[in-house]
């Protein structure tokens, strides 16, 4: 009697299985949300397609955010939940505190931010590390994204 028990359950795991890796299509719509005196707030786009009958979770720690080819920043997200069989994005947010990116005035950082800011626009970059974890599987996303970003005053 347990083995009438045990194959439909082992069909079912099998078939439920995680087959693929979520599919990392690209980050995109890098953009000033807001900046002010007191800090400038950044968001972005991770746009994945999960093949897969089962979700699983991804995260991100450290990304780092750079502007002009300058750290500023790094970000990190929640636990976001994958969707099974779809098309999906997370949000990459990161809120830049101006007095950091004052405070790391080195031999120039200062000069360029104030000169994209003159200029109105920067070239924003993230990079770093988002990772999909499910059933013990794990596997890390390369992200390295630039663009040039318009900046609202």
């Amino acid at each position: 009697m347990k083995k009438l028990v045990f194959i439909p359950l082992l069909l079912l795991l099998i078939s439920c299985a995680v087959k693929e890796k979520p599919l990392f299509v690209k980050v995109d719509n890098i953009k000033v949300l807001s900046s002010s005196l007191d800090n400038i707030v950044l968001t972005a786009d991770a746009y994945f397609i999960n093949q897969n009958d089962v979700g699983g979770s991804l995260e991100s720690e450290n990304i780092d955010v750079l502007i002009d080819n300058i750290p500023v920043a790094k970000m990190s997200s929640e636990k976001f939940d994958v969707p099974a069989r779809k098309e999906f994005t997370i949000p990459l947010k990161v809120v830049i505190p101006t007095k950091d990116v004052l405070k790391n005035n080195d031999g120039g950082l200062l000069g360029g931010i104030l000169n994209s800011i003159i200029n109105k626009k920067m070239n924003v970059q993230y990079k770093g590390i988002i990772t999909y974890r499910k059933y013990g599987f794990s596997y890390d996303y390369e992200v390295d994204k630039t663009q040039e970003v318009k900046i609202k005053i």
